[in-house]
């Protein structure tokens, strides 16, 4: 049967982007506390094609996935590149990798209740160089309310989200990337008291975890944006690192 995939396009126009999206696939990542963890992602995988090729196989990106399952993490993602770019011969490649991650048994305290799912994304691209970023959200809650009748603690309730995006130097787990984040979040809401009830802002908070971040001496670069969410709209504060 022709190929009418790899002829050769007279037109000479280049296509930006092919691919496959939101392929519902089941990873392994690591996990400082129990190795590994299984979950499973939400992938969107594409390439960039020189204009004398006319179209490419798409059943070639699932063969290239299915290579690297059960051991996939943002160290694997250069390889992953590397195949796409080679097999589908193209001129970039591109992948991008959502998944929900899980932490337990954080506080000491069992009766303290604090969300432990953290919505990440793994997304990489390859032309020339690598350039690879890991993404987490980290909720941002209210403080606990003790209650006076049944010695609960009254729900944390969601003042908002702190949404952080690093290019890493060396390797960090993302337990403590999430601790990172989380400590510094800890840390504004502990001076709220002090400075008035109502003292934790979106700059604030944003200044907050930056400097945490850019202390770390694993992250290479990092841009940030925290959110409060209100009834009917949101705001929010950014910042990019200066590395």
């Amino acid at each position: 049967m022709k190929d009418i995939q790899s002829q050769e396009d007279h037109r000479r126009i280049n296509i930006k982007k092919v691919g496959v999206k939101t392929i519902s696939y089941p990873i392994t990542v690591l996990d400082k506390a129990r190795s590994k963890q299984q979950t499973i992602a939400t992938v969107n995988m594409y390439v960039s094609l020189p204009h004398h090729f006319k179209g490419t196989h798409m059943s070639r990106f699932i063969e290239i996935l299915n290579r690297f399952h059960g051991a996939i993490d943002i160290s694997k993602f250069r390889y992953i590149l590397e195949q796409m770019k080679e097999k589908l011969e193209a001129e970039a490649a591109h992948i991008e990798m959502c998944f929900t991650y899980f932490l337990t048994g954080k506080k000491e305290n069992p009766e303290f209740l604090k969300s432990c799912r953290y919505e990440c994304c793994m997304h990489g691209s390859l032309e020339k160089d690598a350039d690879l970023e890991f993404r987490v959200v980290v909720p941002v809650a209210l403080p606990l309310v003790e209650s006076k009748g049944d010695g609960l603690p009254r729900s944390a309730g969601q003042w908002g989200r702190a949404v952080t995006a690093v290019k890493f130097r060396n390797f960090i787990w993302i337990e403590d990337l999430i601790t990172l984040i989380e400590g510094a979040i800890d840390e504004e809401q502990n001076m709220a008291p002090i400075q008035g009830e109502n003292s934790m802002t979106v700059e604030s908070l944003t200044r907050r975890i930056a400097k945490s971040l850019d202390c770390e001496e694993a992250i290479k670069s990092f841009s940030l944006k925290v959110e409060n969410l209100a009834s009917g709209y949101s705001i929010f504060a950014t910042m990019d690192s200066t590395s």
